[in-house]
């Protein structure tokens, strides 16, 4: 069962590691070509699905170690990892850096790259064009922003990024799906952004 899907897209997400981390296939319907968003932990199983849904890369929306434990088995078995280079280090390996207000081409899909510095350095989130979608990592969440206590963390920037970056260019029906937890809308959070300055996380 797909997490969401409409004519463009399917979406297929598993809950993974002690973290209980989001791993999101994205799959292009026209074509049957896939990308994994974060190879979080588990990788037999991450494999399997990257198998079976036709995955051909793998986009990590930062770098923090739960969300890259898979990373090395996924790059043995042949898929390309990408990170942005203030992440980079993060990672014990990777293929290619991701650049800020590009695109990632899946199949006909077209995917919006959008750096969100805050949780780390080179948080970034991605659109998925002529859809509802956006895969927030841990920078947006239901209820607020991600952690900005651990090293590199930056509560001012991730505010920002929030609220220039996401907030000021998507609609209120856009579908935030993070890398933790429930999915949530621009139009449920937008409405809160000054409670999250006032209360400082």
């Amino acid at each position: 069962m797909a997490h969401y899907e409409d004519s463009l897209v399917e979406v297929h997400r598993v809950v993974v590691g002690p973290m209980d981390n989001n791993v999101h296939v994205i799959r292009c319907k026209q074509t049957g070509h896939a990308v994994l968003v974060d190879a979080a932990n588990e990788h037999e199983l991450l494999l399997e699905m990257c198998k079976r849904l036709g995955v051909r890369q793998v986009i990590e929306t930062h770098g923090h170690w739960d969300h890259i434990q898979a990373v090395p088995a996924v790059r043995e078995a042949g898929f390309e990892v990408s990170v942005t280079e203030a992440d980079a280090g993060m990672l014990p390996s990777y293929d290619q850096l991701l650049e800020d207000d590009s695109v990632i081409e899946v199949g006909q899909l077209r995917i919006e790259t959008i750096a969100t510095p805050g949780h780390t350095p080179g948080s970034m989130c991605f659109f998925v064009r002529g859809t509802p979608l956006l895969f927030s990592g841990d920078t947006l969440f239901p209820g607020g922003p991600g952690a900005t206590k651990f090293p590199g963390g930056d509560f001012d920037a991730i505010i920002t990024s929030i609220g220039e970056r996401l907030f000021a260019r998507f609609g209120p029906q856009t579908l935030v799906l993070p890398g933790h937890g429930a999915d949530t809308t621009i139009g449920a959070e937008r409405p809160h952004l000054q409670e999250w300055v006032d209360r400082g996380w």
